[in-house]
């Protein structure tokens, strides 16, 4: 899964959502640090569809535009779980493995003590 998809099904978890209320929810969510153009945004939001992710919730017309709001389905919530899982256990093994080479003896120059 990519980030951009893992961030687009963790913005709907609580809400179906437009396409510019996912863009700002994906900055909240990641602090920042993932910026989605729109461009990319349909083409994952399209990815997501016709897996069965997240689905088309409703239509509205707000000032003349067509908004669309996507929901996320019981295949995506379980698809984010099992991610969010995978993610949790590669970021555990590796603080794991981080602590140890600092607490090694003759550990690197600059991981010892924990400064870099």
């Amino acid at each position: 899964m990519t980030q951009s998809a893992f961030f687009v099904l963790t913005a709907l978890t609580d809400e179906p959502r437009h396409g510019y209320g996912i863009l700002q929810e994906v900055e909240e969510l990641s602090e920042g640090r993932v910026e989605l153009r729109v461009g990319t945004l349909y083409g994952v939001l399209d990815r997501l569809t016709a897996d069965g992710l997240i689905a088309l919730d409703r239509e509205e017309v707000q000032q003349g535009r067509l908004r669309r709001y996507y929901r996320l389905t019981d295949e995506g919530l379980a698809a984010l779980d099992e991610e969010a899982e995978r993610m949790a256990a590669g970021a555990r093994a590796a603080s794991r493995r981080i602590a140890a080479r600092r607490a090694a003896p003759g550990a690197a120059p600059g991981l010892a003590g924990g400064t870099a």
